[in-house]
């Protein structure tokens, strides 16, 4: 499995299952999307025209809002071909990878892998995008569970560059490095998680929204003022910086002092920092300043890579057009 993919299919031809095969579409890879459900040929045939309108629809979007040409687009299209349960084999057995992105319930995930199995070649790669259930759980289901991994794309998955590779015990190294290269190759960001609930982003995702709804349920501030300080604070600041990146650079203890206010003054359950920044800061690996922290500081030029980040921070803002007012002489 350590060669270079080059054919795809997608199982599950509702929202996550047409983003998927459009963004490899567009990055020129041919895709089979392919129902997996069972369905008399008028029903299929129903099925693929409203698949192909909505597809039509998802690109006309992109086109008028100017993010690909006209002619990408098009040929994006062609390349994706609509095939039924019924007629799949050829294209399964043709796959190097599968991804699977059927309904959220075991059982339909269970009868699907038995199916996916028996059709694929031994060394397809196979990987979900579900984004509730584990690997492990998951590779019980599947032939030769080391070419298995859950992959959680986010909608809409053409546009959005993250996805959250999650192996189970089974997972072969080489299965993940090969999925991260092909996901690399089609401009996407793939980072490797254990299997865990929520993974990366829906753990922190859940955090944020959750908070966000307390502080207008507790009159703290309007929907509209807390979006606003989401949209031109929160999510500029960690679009540049990473949440433990962060940390490093204002210094864990920081940290570990405004938490312990918030957990002494609201809800400790919420707001207590984990036991890796009380240890950190006990062992002075603060972040930055004392060269050590999240990350290894020590070696690097500190005032090339702050004057990166802050060259980076200011050019977001410059095109979010949220850049502070300045004059060149004093208008007062």
């Amino acid at each position: 499995m350590s060669h270079e993919l080059q054919t795809v299919a997608v199982a599950g031809a509702g929202r996550m299952g047409r983003g998927i095969a459009l963004s490899f579409a567009l990055a020129g890879y041919p895709v089979t999307l392919v129902d997996s459900e069972r369905r008399s040929r008028k029903e299929f045939a129903e099925l693929a025209a409203t698949v192909n309108t909505e597809l039509g629809e998802e690109t006309g979007l992109l086109r008028a809002a100017g993010v690909f040409d006209g002619a990408v687009l098009d040929a994006a299209l062609d390349r994706i071909a609509i095939g039924s349960r019924a007629d799949a084999h050829d294209a399964l057995q043709a796959a190097d990878v599968v991804f699977e992105a059927v309904l959220e319930v075991l059982d339909v995930k269970r009868s699907t892998y038995e199916w996916l199995s028996g059709e694929v070649r031994r060394e397809t790669i196979l990987a979900s995008t579900t984004s509730t259930m584990l690997a492990d759980t998951l590779a019980d289901f599947v032939s030769g569970p080391d070419r298995y991994t859950n992959a959680h794309w986010l909608n809409p998955a053409y546009l959005m560059p993250l996805v959250e590779i999650s192996p189970s015990r089974a997972t072969a190294g080489s299965t993940v490095d090969t999925l991260r290269g092909l996901l690399e190759r089609v401009g996407k960001v793939p980072v490797v998680c254990a299997a865990s609930p929520g993974y990366i982003l829906s753990r922190l995702q859940a955090l944020v929204l959750n908070e966000a709804a307390r502080l207008v349920e507790e009159g703290v501030a309007s929907a509209e003022d807390v979006d606003k300080a989401i949209r031109t604070g929160f999510g500029p600041r960690y679009t540049v910086f990473g949440p433990l990146e962060f940390i490093d650079w204002g210094g864990g203890d920081i940290l570990y002092y405004a938490s312990n206010y918030l957990a002494e003054t609201i809800d400790s359950n919420r707001f207590s920092s984990p036991d890796i920044v009380k240890d950190n800061m006990a062992a002075g690996r603060n972040g930055m300043r004392e060269g050590q922290g999240f990350y290894d500081w020590q070696g690097m030029d500190l005032d090339a890579y702050r004057q990166g980040r802050l060259a980076a921070f200011a050019q977001l803002l410059g095109t979010l057009k949220l850049l502070p007012a300045a004059a060149a002489k004093s208008d007062r």
